[in-house]
């Protein structure tokens, strides 16, 4: 069976009241472990990503996983957007809110320049506050974000909407 064949969503394992109760977590890590099925996940995220586009933004920790495997196959650099305190030259750095706080993520000041074409990219899109935390940063270097690219999507809880003026691409949605 070729890798755009394999049944990957049949990998996305639920695992309920994980981390707390009443949520229903969506466990990648079978998938991830199936290398077909880890394949055509970034055989399908290629084919979503346009001619143009300069490098591939990864979204600390699961968007690493993504988004390296996705720039490695488009011969991509990869440009990482962390948590607070782990990159190590001058950053940029914005606050969002979580829907249980506030948090912060940061990118090297030199990562990208005014003109690049990026792709942002991450395992899953819920509420939309990361994404937009990331566009944000994205555009403080003057890089273009030419669209958001997700593995999962729970559109129940309409993430899109916080990345309004943003091309939003998934893979799998939850309704």
């Amino acid at each position: 069976m070729e890798p755009d064949e394999i049944c990957w969503q049949a990998l996305i394992r639920d695992v309920p009241d994980f981390p707390k109760p009443g949520i229903v977590f969506k466990d990648i890590t079978p998938m991830l472990a199936n290398g077909p099925a880890f394949s055509a996940v970034i055989s399908q995220m290629a084919e979503r990503v346009g001619p143009d586009v300069d490098a591939i933004v990864g979204v600390e920790s699961r968007g690493f996983i993504f988004g390296a495997a996705l720039a490695f196959k488009l011969g991509l650099g990869l440009v990482t957007v962390r948590k607070p305190g782990k990159l190590p030259a001058d950053i940029h750095s914005v606050e969002y809110e979580l829907e249980y706080g506030v948090d912060r993520l940061e990118i090297h000041r030199d990562a990208l320049s005014r003109g690049h074409k990026v792709v942002i990219v991450d395992d899953l899109l819920a509420t939309g506050g990361t994404a937009a935390a990331t566009v944000e940063l994205v555009r403080k270097l003057g890089a273009d974000v030419e669209s958001c690219l997700f593995a999962i999507e729970l559109a129940f809880l309409d993430g899109r909407g916080a990345l309004e003026d943003v091309r939003v691409e998934s893979l799998l949605s939850f309704k």
